[in-house]
């Protein structure tokens, strides 16, 4: 792919339900697409598959374009060294094992060309693990998206100590062609961030129905018409941010021991001393200036309730 190239050559590795998402994701952004898939079923499924989620974007009026012709762009193969010659960009999509991807890597290694990103979609697996000496560590790096990624626009790129810069760099502007938001995260640590987040919230969810605290529609009740409205289009940072007068510096004064307190009751001896705390408030602070806090906050009750209307128009439909 030449640097003003706009449309790079993509390869998915795996036709399972993500590797789908991922064609129908770059598909979709004009990309040519090969998926490689080794069963026979599978490679007559892909096809359809990619053709029902074409439908259904449609049927939101999420295309720009005819559904076919997004369709044909997407090519199944049955050769590993056919689907990957002149990548631009592998999209590794085989199951979470490490021997599979080490063995799929070395391959990799001697089929694809030395500038060839390998992504891996892993949602634990760091590639320091996965492409440990299979000629490839320097390439390779995860990119792991929300499921399916075609409608979760978010994702994670997560280099290891060896991964070129330039390759991170590169992954980048492809996935923001493709119209995804990439995150770059800084350390390799289990389940990334994604799902450091959900699992924060899972094991808490988990501990209060053991506890009797709630049942499990409750909790799915408080997070789908509490935080989630919010979460919806903000992140928990500029949320406790709004939430007090004077931003999240004033919040933690407030809020801090408290949430220290129900940390302890689950083991978690962190804190947020007055350094951290310190760093958050400065790159907030780049975000939005205090001076614009009420302006922020009239933002966020119009987003709030900019939902709620339609919630409430299409319950109205539905009811009538």
């Amino acid at each position: 792919m030449t640097e003003a190239s706009l449309s790079p050559q993509i390869t998915v590795i795996g036709g399972g339900s993500i590797g789908v998402a991922f064609a129908v994701l770059f598909a979709r952004a004009g990309n040519a697409v090969r998926v490689y898939e080794p069963d026979a079923q599978r490679q007559q499924a892909v096809p359809l598959e990619v053709g029902t989620r074409l439908a259904d974007l449609h049927s939101y009026d999420l295309l720009t374009e005819p559904a076919d012709a997004i369709a044909d762009r997407v090519r199944v193969h049955a050769s590993l060294s056919d689907a990957v010659a002149d990548a631009d960009l592998v999209q590794e999509c085989v199951p979470e094992d490490v021997q599979i991807k080490r063995t799929l890597f070395s391959s990799l290694a001697e089929l694809t060309r030395a500038e060839c990103i390998i992504a891996s979609s892993t949602s634990f697996i760091p590639s320091s693990t996965s492409a440990e000496q299979t000629g490839v560590e320097e390439r390779t790096l995860v990119a792991h998206p929300g499921n399916p990624p075609y409608a979760i626009p978010v994702i994670e790129l997560v280099p290891n100590p060896q991964t070129r810069p330039e390759i991170v760099q590169r992954a980048e502007k492809i996935y923001r062609q493709a119209g995804m938001s990439p995150v770059r995260v800084r350390q390799e640590v289990e389940g990334f961030v994604f799902n450091r987040l959900q699992g924060a919230i899972l094991r808490e969810a988990y501990a209060l129905v053991r506890d009797g605290v709630a049942s499990v529609e409750d909790i799915d009740t408080v997070v789908r018409d509490g935080l989630g409205r919010r979460w919806a289009f903000m992140g928990p940072f500029e949320t406790v941010d709004l939430n007090t007068r004077g931003g999240i510096a004033a919040h933690a004064q407030k809020m801090g021991p408290f949430y220290e307190r129900m940390g302890r009751e689950r083991g978690d001896t962190s804190s947020w001393d007055p350094e951290l705390v310190g760093r958050v408030e400065a790159q907030r602070r780049e975000l939005l200036d205090l001076q614009d806090w009420e302006d922020r906050v009239a933002w966020r009750d119009q987003q709030l309730l900019t939902r709620l209307q339609f919630a409430a128009h299409h319950t109205s439909k539905e009811n009538s």
